[in-house]
């Protein structure tokens, strides 16, 4: 991670931490040098973040390797349980397809995304997507507006192994970015058949607008029709490349009825001046599936539905990685503390947890999305929130069981060779509590995801520059008609739902202690 930093490598999911830095004005620290280029200071920031995160899996790696190397088995109990696990199918397989999906979310821009893998121009190779540095346009052969702004990767690939143009472009399996990059609109070719009628893909008479257009590649109308049932009706638009309206004419069953022309040069001319005489549907965003390449088509700002919901499912990995270690770490910490000590500390901890608990959540997300201000919004500040509310629940089952298992002759035994109190309780109390926290892991992840879900289709939940779930579905639902963007979205929430409360179902029932105990 540090290395790929230092040489400017962006790798997938490695790089996050540092890209999450950049990105977030509290993760990192402005220099008053605004334009050093210093190997830790790049752009005059001190991206603390992403090396305190470095710093820290350094140390997990030093602490891992300086430890006693012992032999690993699995207690009888263990052993039964997984394969207790194992033989529920359903819940078994579910695993599986999580695990495979997290392993695609790891693949980060290597699966998705608008840049180019590999560019071989003039005997130079290039890999846009690996690295930080943005190449302009005028790099690969690219003029006009393109030539200053980033190479636009995907227009390379279309025109790659002509002249002046790079010899191969590999772009990734989905060739669009989860947020960022708003496609063109697309367009499909309307046959002619051999009596005047326009047709549609399936042979059937064409009723719609379609246009004659001036450039394919940026979807420039030249000439707007209407048709009725493949012949053309009512009036027609004719637009020069400047977007100047300078035509227009009235049809009435396939027959021109009138026309007027304001433009410069002769009618003829410019009837003439499209580059393509054939009728093309254009398709505006948002666009249905499998037009233009995008296999579930775009939303109503042009991102790739496909590549939004790769994002969101990163975003969800994402959150649920740093979520459930501090809400655990700090659920079991206090739950298992009250049940240890009791008395005043239990109480005061009791009373605490029903004060918070009173606290009206979404009037907290809402009142602090007003007040903080947007450039710090993100996703930290929102997990802090859910785990501010989300550690209590669990704290009442590690309290009764902790209660329970502190009377028991091992926790005696251990005090009386004056074991400390945090070796009592993670050492010998807490492995006899995992079945309680095996259990509760995949409910806790599901709560995660609708919890991100519904936030971000009410409005409250994590900025534009995030991929989510719930405002795709927002989305769909304010346009019904697009019928493939919300069923996208409900698509891969209840999926993923079903999924974890598979595993859930399939732990809870192999965790079972009524099946296993650890006590005879």
């Amino acid at each position: 991670m540090s290395i790929g930093e230092l040489c400017g490598l962006l790798l997938p999911t490695l790089s996050w931490p540092f890209t999450v830095s950049r990105e977030m004005a509290y993760l990192h620290y402005d220099c008053a040098d605004q334009n050093s280029q210093h190997l830790f200071l790049p752009q005059g920031k001190f991206l603390w973040f992403g090396w305190a995160c470095s710093l820290s899996l350094l140390l997990c790696g030093i602490v891992l390797l300086c430890q006693k190397k012992k032999e690993f088995h699995l207690s009888p109990i263990t052993q039964r349980r997984i394969s207790r696990f194992k033989s529920i199918a359903r819940g078994y397989i579910s695993l599986l397809i999580i695990l495979i999906l997290t392993f695609l979310a790891c693949l980060d821009q290597s699966l998705c995304g608008k840049k180019a893998l590999l560019v071989i121009q003039d005997d130079g190779w290039y890999f846009p997507a690996f690295i930080r540095k943005v190449y302009p346009g005028s790099t690969f052969g690219q003029k006009g507006d393109l030539a200053e702004a980033e190479a636009n990767y995907r227009d390379l690939k279309k025109h790659s192994g002509t002249q002046g143009y790079p010899t191969l472009v590999i772009m990734p399996l989905i060739p669009f970015a989860p947020t960022g990059d708003t496609s063109p609109p697309s367009y499909e070719k309307l046959k002619l058949s051999t009596d005047g009628l326009v047709l549609d893909n399936n042979g059937q008479p064409y009723s719609g607008l379609a246009s004659r257009l001036h450039q394919a590649d940026d979807v420039l109308p030249h000439i707007s029709y209407k048709f009725r049932k493949g012949k053309k009706v009512d009036r027609a638009i004719g637009w020069l490349a400047d977007r100047t309206e300078v035509y227009n004419a009235t049809y009435e069953n396939n027959k021109l009825i009138s026309e007027n022309y304001t433009g410069p040069g002769t009618k003829d001319k410019f009837l003439k001046l499209t580059e393509m005489d054939d009728i093309y549907k254009i398709h505006y965003h948002p666009a249905p599936p499998l037009i233009g390449g995008h296999l579930l088509g775009t939303n109503t700002q042009g991102a790739d539905i496909l590549a939004y919901l790769y994002g969101g499912l990163q975003v969800n990995m994402k959150a649920a990685l740093f979520y459930l270690p501090t809400v655990y770490l700090i659920g079991i910490t206090f739950g298992m503390l009250m049940g240890y000590f009791g008395g005043l500390f239990d109480l005061s901890m009791q009373r605490l947890i029903e004060i918070f608990s009173q606290i009206p959540f979404l009037f907290v997300i809402m009142i602090i999305s007003d007040l903080v201000p947007y450039q710090m919004k993100g996703m930290f500040l929102l997990l802090s929130l859910l785990i501010m509310f989300g550690w209590m629940g669990m704290t009442y089952q590690l309290r009764t069981s902790t209660m329970k298992e502190k009377a028991r002759d091992y926790v005696a035994a251990a005090r009386v060779i004056g074991a400390s109190t945090p070796r009592i309780l993670f050492i010998h109390i807490m492995p006899n509590l995992v079945a309680i926290l095996v259990t509760l892991v995949p409910f806790s992840v599901s709560a995660l995801i609708l919890a991100l879900a519904s936030l971000d289709y009410l409005g409250f939940g994590l900025p534009d520059t995030y991929a989510s779930w719930g405002r795709l579905l927002n989305d769909g639902l304010a346009d019904l008609s697009a019928s493939w963007i919300v069923s996208s979205a409900f698509a891969a929430l209840v999926i993923t739902l079903l999924l974890v409360t598979f595993v859930g179902e399939a732990v809870r029932e192999a965790f079972d202690p009524k099946k296993f105990t650890t006590y005879k």
